[in-house]
């Protein structure tokens, strides 16, 4: 492709011109964002392979979710370049970390896309998590999505394990994206790091399961009261016939994976699933499922909680 073509990237000052495009174009509009993040920092400097690895995860966040009404809470913010480019400041994006130009990272002063100011690790989970039950708590006439994105050195944080030991146990309606790409500002190291090469987990079961669930919920076979105990008897059952523990299962978060994070048009079917799924159900008592996508060299987890 031509490194200066940016035919459709010039279409989109907003996530809502974005969506106005067919899905087969989205891979393309990845190429504009990219090279157009290349051209740019290659005068001006700033967070390059971070904002390059999210390109497509960037995109369909945006034209899935009704942003900015729906809440994308970026942990640290340096992956968030392709975010600026498509939220009305791709004009400015070259002003990127100057003197009075753009931030380097999400800013609420700056934009009504930014939802939360970051620039520090691991906290995106806690701060998303309390955007999700203050939508419940002000019952909202219009359903608000409250998505975090985190990656897989944030995670290994103490306040990122703080907002998830909250998270399992607050009914709400929360997305939370692991961008798990086994790289940080150094190489990832840690029991945390090597748990997250070796997870895996069953396309097949996974579908199962979850038509499982969906059917027996609708036939009353499946009560709140007891969700959660049918929940952690799978999850033993799981463990003991893979021989493999689920460190999210154990918190009642369901992880499903996994998928492709460079495959643009395979993200945005998930994550359109997942929304149907959060919108179908609303009571405050079956709306604790959190959700966890990520990916490691081009593969995508996602972890969803709540569901049999």
């Amino acid at each position: 492709m031509n490194p200066d073509n940016t035919e459709l990237l010039k279409q989109i000052n907003t996530p809502a011109d974005l969506r106005k495009l067919q899905v087969s174009e989205l891979p393309q509009v990845c190429d504009e964002i990219r090279h157009f993040i290349i051209n740019t920092l290659a005068h001006n400097p700033g967070h390059f392979g971070s904002s390059m690895g999210a390109v497509e995860l960037t995109v369909a966040l945006h034209y899935v979710f009704d942003t900015p009404y729906d809440r994308i809470v970026w942990d640290v913010g340096h992956q968030a370049y392709g975010h600026k480019i498509l939220t009305e400041r791709r004009d400015r994006f070259y002003t990127c970390r100057k003197l009075n130009g753009l931030s380097g990272f999400p800013n609420p002063a700056e934009s009504e896309y930014d939802a939360f100011i970051a620039g520090h690790a691991s906290n995106s989970i806690s701060a998303a998590l309390g955007m999700a039950i203050a939508t419940q708590l002000k019952h909202e006439q219009k359903e608000r999505k409250v998505i975090a994105v985190i990656g897989d050195a944030s995670i290994a944080g103490g306040l990122a394990f703080e907002g998830l030991n909250n998270a399992s146990i607050s009914p709400n309606n929360l997305l939370i994206i692991l961008n798990d790409n086994d790289m940080a500002i150094d190489h990832n190291v840690g029991g945390l790091n090597e748990y997250l090469v070796n997870i895996t987990t069953s396309k097949s079961y996974n579908k199962l399961r979850y038509d499982a669930y969906r059917t027996l919920r609708k036939l009353n076979l499946i009560d709140d009261e007891h969700r959660g105990a049918i929940l952690r008897f799978n999850n033993s059952l799981k463990a003991l016939l893979t021989k493999q523990q689920n460190i999210f299962e154990g918190l009642n978060i369901r992880y499903f994976g996994p998928i492709d994070g460079h495959n643009v048009v395979n993200i945005v079917n998930k994550l359109n699933d997942i929304k149907y799924d959060l919108s179908e159900n609303t009571s405050p008592t079956y709306d604790q499922r959190e959700r966890i996508c990520s990916g490691r060299k081009r593969t995508d987890y996602l972890a969803r909680s709540g569901l049999f």
